[in-house]
């Protein structure tokens, strides 16, 4: 089953800004590089998802710092970045194209923010015919909300997501 990683929304203003630090974000992002790694060992593609905002005042505008891509990623040349306005990477972007060109079949996912753009990307993706998604855990996260904490609003679309939406999987076992 081929495969593609796609790593959604891990942008410089989780980082530069404390009120917006992901939940533990130093963590978060050696695992996604370690993720990247074992995606360019098997020669699957990666993904970048890139959250842009329309509005020049917005901290996400594109070219400003904190639209950036995170700097602390390990990013090559060879892999592809696909903006989006919206939470759902899919809505008016090239990606289900590009799966489609590549014959992808499964996604494998990480990123941010949990009960945002990585919930309505996996839910979108379920619906287009992506049915065997993986999550490794650990590799996505959140800030505190207004009701639950990151950890929490991470359990809680982990029990969602899990068997219905995805398969989640251990940070050991090997893609």
């Amino acid at each position: 089953m081929k495969q593609a990683l796609i790593v959604i929304d891990v942008q410089e203003v989780f980082f530069n800004h404390p009120e917006y630090n992901l939940f533990n974000y130093k963590q978060l992002v050696s695992n996604i590089n370690e993720l990247i790694k074992q995606a360019r060992e098997k020669s699957i593609p990666v993904i970048f998802i890139q959250h842009t905002d329309q509005d020049e005042q917005d901290l996400l505008f594109e070219g400003k710092e904190d639209w950036q891509l995170h700097k602390g990623l390990e990013r090559a040349a060879t892999d592809k970045i696909i903006q989006k306005t919206k939470w759902d990477a899919f809505y008016q972007t090239e990606l289900l194209d590009y799966l489609q060109q590549n014959k992808i079949e499964q996604l494998i996912f990480a990123g941010a923010q949990t009960e945002f753009c990585l919930d309505t990307t996996i839910r979108a993706a379920y619906s287009l015919g992506f049915q065997k998604n993986l999550l490794v855990k650990d590799t996505q996260s959140t800030i505190d909300g207004a009701v639950l904490n990151a950890n929490g609003i991470i359990k809680h679309h982990e029990a969602i997501w899990y068997n219905r939406f995805l398969t989640i999987i251990d940070r050991d076992t090997k893609l």
